[in-house]
């Protein structure tokens, strides 16, 4: 598979900025097409409080967010027209989770933001976390201080076989086979299980080589650290500028769970994170 068709997500926040820069590099290292999603969540007013706010408040409020829409606009064709790339803008006024899922299922991969709670313009709510477990595409999570220059040059791969460990892996080929070096590091992995092979993440490393991917099988015993802190540490010893990993949970109506690396991750990266459910 390619990468075709990339989706970023577009906010009011400063993280917003490098979040598109990552996005058309990786549009242009595939020859991908870009597609910019603004997403204007509707003025929702408690029933207690319409009869408190006058109309010309709401149409204030309401045209001072596509204020802020048509500025991330100008910037965004500014930023894609500088870099020769085909895109396009999409600006929808809707609720944003389910409207970013939905137009994520169109796309080879999402780019969206870590959940910052200190920026007042930043979309309120757990809208990363629903996309990554619910929209069934790749999800790659930019930390809210920015990345890199480089984004996907050395990556670390969380492995331990699992279902969702596996769906990552597929899902980023097409970043692996670009990547200078990759490492697979299985962490506590479990003893010998037949059909897996006596050295932990050494199969999926043969897979991997057979599809053009130069990487190396490690594995850590660290019974004293999450997974996630170790993970993270790993990635800061081998200058890595991506992770990979399965992400681990389930959503609810209005609430979601999520595996104890996974939350970290999204919690403290350090590094963009590609996730896969």
């Amino acid at each position: 598979m390619a990468l075709k068709d990339l989706l970023v997500h577009v906010d009011d926040s400063e993280a917003g900025t490098a979040r598109v820069a990552v996005a058309i590099r990786l549009a242009q290292m595939h020859n991908a097409h870009l597609v910019g999603l603004y997403v204007m969540p509707p003025v929702e007013i408690p029933v207690f409080a319409e009869v408190r706010i006058p109309d010309e408040i709401l149409v204030e409020q309401k045209e001072a967010a596509r204020a802020r829409a048509a500025k991330a606009k100008e910037a965004f064709i500014a930023a894609t027209d500088k870099a020769d790339l085909s895109s396009e803008w999409r600006f929808i006024e809707a609720k944003p989770v389910p409207t970013l899922e939905r137009q994520g299922r169109y796309v080879d991969l999402v780019v969206v933001g870590q959940k910052d709670d200190t920026d007042p313009l930043a979309l309120a709510g757990s809208l990363t976390e629903y996309v990554i477990l619910d929209c069934g595409r790749p999800v790659l999570v930019i930390p809210s201080a920015g990345a890199s220059d480089t984004v996907g040059d050395h990556v670390l791969v969380a492995w331990n076989a699992s279902r969702e460990s596996v769906r990552a892996v597929n899902d980023a080929l097409p970043l692996l086979k670009q990547a200078q070096t990759v490492d697979l590091l299985a962490i506590n992995p479990p003893g010998y299980i037949a059909g897996e092979g006596e050295i932990p993440s050494a199969d999926i490393c043969q897979h991997l080589v057979r599809h053009g991917v130069d990487a190396k099988a490690t594995h850590l015993e660290a019974h004293d650290s999450s997974v996630g802190e170790m993970l993270l540490s790993r990635a800061a010893d081998k200058g890595a500028d991506l992770i990979v990993m399965g992400a681990y949970g389930h959503s609810r109506v209005r609430e979601f769970v999520l595996g104890g690396a996974t939350r970290h991750l999204l919690e403290h990266m350090t590094v963009p994170v590609l996730m896969a459910h």
